[in-house]
């Protein structure tokens, strides 16, 4: 890993300190714990079965509230992008993507596109979504045709013979009409028309007058939402990546659904689940994070067939099982709040150009086993430690004499 710069090791401590989340990029620098699972998701599957093979499959992440689950899946995600994925990380949430509406579901995966990209475009902020993500697909091919010395009205046919070529073996026809004129509206620099193409990948509403006039006969809605989510992945291969890694996560605590909503969004993900195992259904990777599984406690059959397909457990022994639990992972849970406690007292360091006298280990150790006792409450223990740590930390440099007793730790934890 490269050297961490002080401007992103102080973004790191700013993030992990106010919100007990990971940054965007920087959580490499204190991830802990998690390598044997990633290192058979990256073998197992990114690199040969969904890559290589054409393979699809579906994980479910198990962990509570500031358990580790989005600092999972930002791994997740930076393994897929090595491997040439596109990733969508949907946030679920009752007002932007619930499950149970499928066509919403589609719309935050496009809304939440991103291309392979390094720590230079994380850092700038870049947008994420369909617009941004076709501008960078035509930048990137109409960098290839002008080296290849291109001009005129030749460099004008190969654009024509390209955008009708990646509309091959695309299921939803209207999808592959509408991202190869956005491409072709790019180069012809037609703003309006390739506005109004977004307008309809993005769900911002279907007007037949306009939409026609591009072959576009349909609004996107529950009834071919799957079919655009197959388009969308033939779409991303077709245009030279390996397919798609869809991330969904639950980062935030959803009001209580209706039964009917309830019912809706587990025959959704059943759905989802049984698309992995369809032919036509291929290079796509899914993982869906959530805190417990008490959504999946019910009588009826929905709530039975799901929990059938989610029973297996995913471990060195049986990769091809479906969950992952976050917290039943092989180590001492006190000893890897440790291990972090270590990694961002040295990010803290480099983020204030300031060494701390004297050993803080004793100091970590009272902060993690406090935390580990609080694990039943309504925040995971992680990111409670990881605030109190960058607390611990921000208070020994103002006051490096000053002893942190047992009070203080509860004080550290509480606010």
């Amino acid at each position: 890993m490269n050297h961490l710069e002080r401007k992103i090791a102080r973004r790191i401590i700013e993030t992990v300190g106010s919100f007990g989340t990971p940054p965007e990029w920087g959580f490499q620098y204190f991830t802990v714990g998690l390598e044997d699972y990633l290192n058979l998701i990256e073998e197992e599957y990114l690199k040969t079965f969904i890559k290589e093979d054409g393979g699809s499959t579906f994980k479910l992440v198990i962990g509570a509230y500031g358990g580790g689950k989005t600092h999972f899946l930002y791994n997740v995600r930076e393994l897929a992008w090595k491997e040439n994925f596109v990733v969508s990380y949907v946030n679920l949430s009752q007002e932007e993507a619930p499950f149970h509406r499928l066509e919403l579901v589609y719309r935050a995966i496009i809304n939440d596109l991103m291309h392979p990209m390094g720590v230079e475009d994380l850092l700038k902020g870049l947008e994420k979504g369909i617009e941004p993500f076709i501008t960078n697909w035509y930048k990137r091919q109409a960098e290839i045709f002008r080296k290849a010395g291109l001009k005129g009205e030749a460099l004008d046919q190969k654009f024509s013979d390209y955008a009708k070529a990646i509309q091959r073996n695309i299921e939803n026809v209207n999808f592959s009409k509408a991202v190869a004129q956005a491409f072709l509206f790019l180069h012809q620099k037609r703003e309006e028309d390739f506005r109004n193409i977004i307008q309809w990948l993005r769900l911002e509403g279907y007007e037949r007058n306009v939409h026609r006039e591009y072959g576009l006969l349909h609004p996107i809605d529950r009834s071919n939402s799957f079919s655009m989510i197959r388009s969308l992945i033939q779409w991303v291969r077709n245009i030279g990546y390996s397919g798609l890694v869809i991330l969904f996560d639950e980062a935030e605590q959803v009001p209580s659904l209706s039964s009917k909503q309830r019912e809706m969004m587990l025959s959704n993900l059943r759905e989802m689940i049984d698309e992995c195992g369809h032919a036509s259904f291929k290079n796509v990777m899914i993982f869906y994070a959530l805190p417990d599984e008490k959504i999946f406690e019910g009588a009826s059959n929905v709530y039975e067939a799901l929990k059938q397909r989610i029973s297996s457990v995913f471990d060195f022994y049986n990769p091809a099982g479906v969950k992952i639990n976050l917290e039943a992972m092989d180590h001492e849970p006190i000893g890897l709040l440790e291990q972090i406690g270590q990694k961002l007292k040295v990010i803290y360091e480099e983020a204030y150009e300031y060494s701390f006298n004297g050993d803080l280990t004793p100091i970590i150790h009272r902060l993690a086993q406090e935390a580990y006792e609080r694990r039943f409450g309504d925040i995971g223990y992680i990111r409670l430690f990881v605030q109190g740590i960058i607390k611990a930390f921000y208070l020994m440099r103002k006051e490096p004499k000053r002893t942190i007793n047992e009070d203080l730790t509860i004080k550290l934890l509480e606010g």
